[in-house]
């Protein structure tokens, strides 16, 4: 079973579904659906909605996954690349309709746009192929005159690659998505829980409408069900048209913070982004193409979606408001960090690896605590909880990675009460999860090799032996040196770590 609970069970796939108010009508009947990028913070919201609504759904993910199944059991599930035409066509046979929810965001900007616009190329082509009957895209919203960001352009470029094709494409244009486990809603939160003066450039005084997660996903059903939106183009937002200041103001409102807001000529947006991904949990990969942005004025033009679907969606205060509920009450079922780093699932695991990791450390202990608790306790490390002894090390090391441009340990954990596999720890993420018995983690930092971190459970007579074993493998001189520089402080680490969790279960 790949996905537990410390406290709970397992996630609940169904729960706080967005489109029971939708105004359309589900039609089932029409055939098999695609959802791209399922395993992604859009689509994972996606899948379970048209599920919920009798759809028959294919979600397709780069890479297997137990996980996968376990989250959508009724689902369909094909592995498939958007940059391979062989896998595509694949992913696409039999298929009515496919949701187009791939970006290369992730790679940052100097990658992102060629690869886009090659994966539409392939799945245009692919799509028509199959004889597919109709494609749905969630692009950027912006003035096609204006001088857009990179980011931008390629969001628009993508919906007209799409479009050159003979199967009708709709396209929903949107801003920032603001929900639980956003990345517009992170940086947002963090910058404001964190600073008690906040810079504000005159780019950041450009008016966007933000959307709540819950009207996308209200939207992208909503297309689909209503033949009316079939080869049109649609900007969809939300009730307020704000600025960026407009939007922390009203963070540190509801958050009760009092923060002090300076107005600035000038500043670069390079160096804001790496100065934001420093404070928030997002990487400077992805705050760089958000806040690159914010040089553009990103507000609806055209109306007609209302008309189509008409229902009021969600104002920014209620969107956010929204969203720290979900956080306080642990129920954030899918987050930005689903997909970062980039081809994270194609990772070498660490039973791929030809032969054993060149370099180990371990640390264990005998107890008599029974196997259930001690496991609820493992599953307990990172995020707001830090790893019980030693904090200050796993933070000074998270820094030194965030400078470097890596995830950093501010990444956090999307939930404080269970895990999956793919499930991210900091900057760590979950390989394999064997209730009562395992959790191998494997690190996603800036390393001069590959490194795994394992926690086992193993009885012996009437007793447990808590074991914790890093494993490491470099082919580096460098990454050599690394190993026998710190492995000193791994021993006192994992040492002091398996005393807390045994403490604590």
């Amino acid at each position: 079973m790949p996905v537990v609970s410390s406290q709970s069970g397992p996630r609940q796939e169904y729960e706080d579904l967005f489109c029971a108010d939708l105004p359309s009508r589900p039609q089932p009947k029409m055939g098999k659906i695609l959802v791209t990028g399922a395993s992604g913070y859009v689509g994972g919201r996606l899948v379970p909605e048209l599920l919920a609504r009798g759809y028959q759904v294919r979600a397709m993910v780069r890479a297997a996954s137990p996980e996968h199944e376990a989250r959508w059991p009724r689902a369909e599930i094909v592995v498939a690349d958007a940059l391979e035409p062989a896998d595509l066509k694949r992913a696409l046979k039999g298929v009515h309709t496919a949701y187009y929810l791939i970006h290369s965001l992730l790679l940052g900007p100097e990658e992102f746009s060629a690869a886009d616009i090659q994966a539409a190329i392939n799945f245009r082509e692919a799509a028509e192929q199959a004889g597919v009957k109709r494609i749905i895209y969630l692009g950027g919203l912006g003035d096609i005159q204006a001088a857009l960001s990179e980011h931008l352009r390629s969001r628009i470029r993508v919906a007209e690659e799409l479009a050159r094709g003979s199967v009708p494409v709709t396209v929903l244009r949107a801003a920032i998505i603001i929900g639980s486990g956003s990345a517009s809603y992170e940086i947002i939160q963090d910058l404001v829980k964190k600073l008690c003066l906040i810079l504000i450039p005159y780019w950041a005084r450009n008016k966007c409408q933000p959307v709540a997660i819950r009207d996308v996903i209200k939207y992208l059903v909503g297309v689909l069900e209503t033949p009316a939106t079939e080869g049109k183009h649609f900007d969809i937002g939300g009730a307020d048209i704000l600025t960026y200041e407009q939007m922390m103001r009203i963070v540190a409102e509801l958050l009760q913070k009092n923060r002090f807001f300076l107005h600035v000529p000038t500043m670069n947006i390079r160096f804001f982004a790496y100065v934001g991904s420093l404070l928030t949990p997002v990487p400077a990969a992805i705050t760089l193409c958000l806040m690159e942005g914010l040089a553009n004025e990103v507000v609806c033009q055209d109306q007609t979606i209302k008309r189509l679907l008409p229902f009021e969606p969600l104002t920014y205060k209620q969107a956010i408001v929204k969203a720290m509920s979900r956080e306080e009450q642990d129920r954030v079922h899918t987050r930005w960090s689903d997909a970062y780093p980039p081809a994270h699932e194609l990772a070498l695991k660490l039973h791929e690896m030809e032969g054993a990791a060149e370099y180990t450390a371990s640390s264990s202990l005998l107890t008599r605590k029974q196997a259930p608790a001690l496991f609820r306790s493992i599953c307990m490390v990172g995020g707001k909880e830090g790893w019980f002894h030693n904090n200050w090390m796993w933070r000074l090391r998270g820094k030194i990675d965030r400078i470097l441009l890596g995830v950093g340990a501010a990444r956090g954990r999307r939930s404080l009460s269970s895990l999956a596999i793919n499930d991210v720890i900091d900057f760590w993420r979950v390989e394999d999860l064997q209730p009562d018995r395992k959790l191998l983690l494997r690190a996603e930092m800036k390393l001069p090799g590959k490194a795994w971190l394992e926690f086992t459970i193993k009885p012996q007579g009437t007793s447990n032996v808590l074991s914790t074993t890093a494993y490491y493998h470099t082919t580096s001189f460098f990454g050599r040196i690394y190993w026998y520089i710190f492995l000193p402080f791994h021993n006192i680490i994992f040492e002091n770590l398996i005393k807390q969790i045994e403490k604590r279960s």
